[in-house]
């Protein structure tokens, strides 16, 4: 009897069929209880010997590679102590200028870039301040983090492959079949940024000859399969890329190892051509995202080239639907036989580690999940029946079937009236009652600021006592009205240190939120979550994503009173922090059975409440901050309008239900915007502030052709580094933005929440930004 797969291949279940082989991209390297942040952090502090830092990075990869057991090749070189970005630069010898010749060991060089910092006690350039971090931004539309990798024309590249020789003699002492993982030269040169306006791209040819010397020494080393990640061929790429990656893969035939060439987020689309005819040996394609790319690759690709498909989705932490993937996948086993290789989508950086301890997880939404090992369970669970037939793991795809039935009943995922009142949005839910200008004027009579107002962008430090506190509510050593006291204690001392600091607009520290979108998540209905789902962001730097399993709404406000208390204690304007809805949507592990459009609408009728009780309660300024507005964009330019309408349209519902007295604040940090300004502008919000310190005001660039509207703080502080910015570098920064926006209408701002800095690091900051603001007035008239 014959089945027709979705792709209309005829599978034939008699016929005898090669072995698939398993891989994966990429585990989670923080650990299951996060123990690389802490090691990080405790080595930063001086608390602990750089020895005893890598140790706990050896025993986390030995744990790694334990955990993937069973999966036939896995990867080697995929673990970094803050960014495999950041990693590959050292590999390659592109250390920026101002590290080269400073003490103490090469990873003291590798923070210093990270966070232009190294350890407290190691640092011999800690006296002066540190050095200037690296810029960072978003990796594709993930929210992870990456190093920008720096060039000029003078850039030369030199080998240093200790790091990956390390690794994979650690992995050959284990046992470990092993494929080495590499970010790919074009990748590495089409994500990086000039310092000097030169190309780029013209480096290609002295980085080919290091990455020639990089896969020879690997493979005198006993690697036979290397993995080298090409996502930028997902996106839209004029000729002279498309050339380079001919170039560059030509040269690179020669190596003696097997090259597997990974793309990832994205469709090939017109690039499927050019994917398949690089001379190496296999290709990884998304097959979550990229499904689309798979019937022409399977007509386009040589006869003896391996296909990788990415089945298990390595970036959502639902149950793949094992049935339904082996439906369409079998047919292309019959054709391709052993070159057929089945993978995750991408890396599993993206998703927790271990559900298993997740004990306190609602059962009935825990059984509808699988984080990073599950996923490879579900990896074996396809090869077994692939390879010897659907009965030998009969019970696992019995249970796998029920489990996802079971998600698709529940009543607890629609809501009739949240659906309802999605069918109800109109355009006027979106439109404020006057234009910007008339806005602006009685905004500026409410709230009587001075030229260059100052404020912070909402968080102040987590202080130890505030994260002892919500561990004792949490295990109920204190109840609620005893944490609230304490929360209460913090919000004073917040408000006593913007009092004495001079701060034109306060905030209220937000004690009381464990993160900017789990806060909220916690207060919706619609949303569970995890105890133990760390993902990494940046560095040590771990956030626990909500889980967005329903239609959402709030049953009741949730920042109203720590707002109002704060403001009782102070005649200064208190700006009310919200976190926006395209924000909490690409911040969350989202439901795969809806449009994110439609999720994200459901966010913005939820959050517009919470606006406008604010408003009713007499706050005068309210934030709603949108830090991953570009973090949601499709790869593909093409397919930007789409998103862009709908998200922009969601900020709209949240924040335009307000009088015109009432002054809307916004921001985004850490990732490119210059261009998507025209959209940003069509939100509307009345000031928004914007990372701009690492990148040296690049953003500004924008303004050049666009004359933006309103009002924004091009933030001048980096929070992301232990530096302390003098104020002469931030009057400095601020010049550059009064030559392309009317000195009227800037704000002077951090360019990010500072509740991962410390007070002794936060205080002198932002006096010096104070001062800076001073001298801004009184020189910029």
């Amino acid at each position: 009897m014959e089945r027709v797969g979705e792709n209309n291949l005829v599978f034939h279940p008699t016929k005898a069929i090669d072995m698939a082989i398993t891989h994966n991209l990429g585990f989670p390297r923080i650990g299951a209880k996060r123990e690389l942040k802490f090691a990080l952090e405790s080595y930063w502090k001086g608390e602990s010997t750089l020895e005893g830092l890598k140790a706990v990075g050896a025993e986390l990869r030995a744990r790694h590679w334990q955990d993937q057991e069973g999966i036939d090749l896995v990867p080697v070189g995929d673990f970094a102590f803050y960014d495999q970005m950041l990693d590959m630069s050292f590999t390659l010898g592109n250390l920026p200028e101002r590290v080269r010749g400073l003490e103490g060991d090469v990873l003291d060089n590798y923070f210093r870039v990270a966070r232009g910092r190294s350890a407290a006690v190691a640092d011999a350039d800690a006296q002066c301040g540190g050095v200037a971090a690296g810029e960072m931004t978003k990796w594709f539309d993930t929210n992870y983090h990456y190093i920008v990798p720096e060039f000029t024309a003078e850039t030369e590249f030199r080998l240093d492959a200790s790091r990956l020789l390390e690794q994979l003699a650690e992995a050959k002492a284990q046992g470990i079949q092993t494929k080495s993982v590499l970010v790919g030269p074009v990748t590495y040169l089409a994500l990086g940024k000039t310092k000097d306006g030169s190309d780029r791209l013209a480096l290609l040819d002295r980085l080919l000859p290091v990455y020639r010397e990089l896969l020879t020494t690997l493979a005198a080393q006993g690697a036979e399969w290397v993995q080298i990640d090409e996502p930028i061929l997902v996106t839209e790429l004029d000729e002279p890329w498309r050339h380079a990656f001919e170039v560059a893969y030509h040269e690179l035939k020669s190596a003696p190892v097997k090259l597997l060439l990974a793309t990832y987020f994205g469709t090939l689309q017109d690039q499927c051509y050019l994917a398949a005819n690089l001379p190496v040996a296999g290709l990884h394609i998304d097959a979550i995202r990229g499904r689309d790319d798979i019937v022409p690759l399977l007509n386009l690709l040589p006869s003896n080239k391996i296909l990788s498909l990415g089945v298990i989705n390595g970036r959502n932490i639902w149950k793949t639907d094992l049935n339904a993937v082996l439906d369409w996948l079998e047919p292309i086993q019959q054709q391709l036989g052993e070159r057929l290789w089945i993978a995750p989508s991408c890396s599993l950086l993206h998703v927790p580690v271990d559900l298993t301890s997740e004990r306190k997880l609602d059962g009935e939404v825990r059984s509808w999940l699988a984080f990073a090992k599950q996923k490879l369970e579900e990896l074996r669970v396809l090869a077994s029946a692939l390879n010897q037939g659907r009965e030998a793991v009969r019970s696992e795809l019995d249970a796998n079937r029920a489990a996802c039935e079971a998600r698709r009943r529940s009543p607890r995922v629609n809501n009739p009236e949240v659906k309802a009142a999605i069918a109800r949005i109109d355009a006027r839910l979106g439109q404020r009652q006057g234009p910007y200008a008339e806005r602006a004027a009685k905004q500026a009579e409410r709230l009587g600021l001075p030229r260059f107002p100052t404020t912070t962008i909402g968080s102040f430090p987590q202080t130890s006592g505030i994260r002892q506190a919500r561990r004792q509510l949490k295990a109920g050593e204190i109840d609620q009205a005893a944490y609230t006291e304490i929360m209460r204690t913090e919000i004073a001392r917040c408000v006593r240190e913007q009092e004495a600091l001079g701060l034109d607009v306060f905030v209220h520290g937000e004690p009381e939120r464990n993160d900017m979108v789990e806060y909220f998540g916690e207060q919706l209905d619609g949303y569970a979550f995890s105890q133990f789902g760390w993902v990494q962001s940046y560095g040590s730097r771990c956030v626990k994503p909500p889980i967005l399993f329903g239609d959402i709404s709030r049953p009741k406000a949730m920042t109203v009173d720590w707002i109002t208390y704060a403001q009782s204690l102070t005649d200064k304007p208190m700006k009310g922090m919200l976190t926006g809805p395209v924000t909490i949507l690409n911040w969350s592990f989202v439901r795969d059975d809806q449009s994110r459009a439609v999720s994200c609408r459901q966010l913005a009728l939820a959050i517009r409440e919470e606006v406008l009780d604010l408003e009713r309660a007499g706050v005068r300024v309210i934030q709603i901050d949108e830090a991953a507005l570009r973090e949601g964009l499709p790869l593909r330019r093409s397919q930007w309008g789409e998103y862009l309408d709908w998200a922009v349209e969601c900020f709209r519902i949240t924040a335009n239900g307000v009088a015109d007295e009432t002054q809307i604040h916004t921001h985004m940090c850490y990732s490119e915007f210059n261009d998507i300004i025209a959209s940003i502008a069509d939100m509307d919000a009345d000031v928004i502030t914007i990372e701009t310190s690492r990148s040296d005001m690049e953003l500004l660039d924008a303004f050049d052709d666009f004359n933006y509207p309103n009002e924004i703080g091009p933030g001048v502080y980096d929070i992301h580094s232990p530096n302390i910015p003098t104020v002469a570098h931030m009057v400095e920064l601020m010049r550059k933005a009064a030559e392309r926006i009317p000195a009227e209408r800037l704000w002077v701002n951090p360019d990010c929440g500072l509740k991962t800095r410390h007070w002794n690091e936060v205080i002198p900051a932002l006096t010096n930004m104070v001062v800076a603001a001073k001298t801004l007035r009184a020189t910029l008239s």
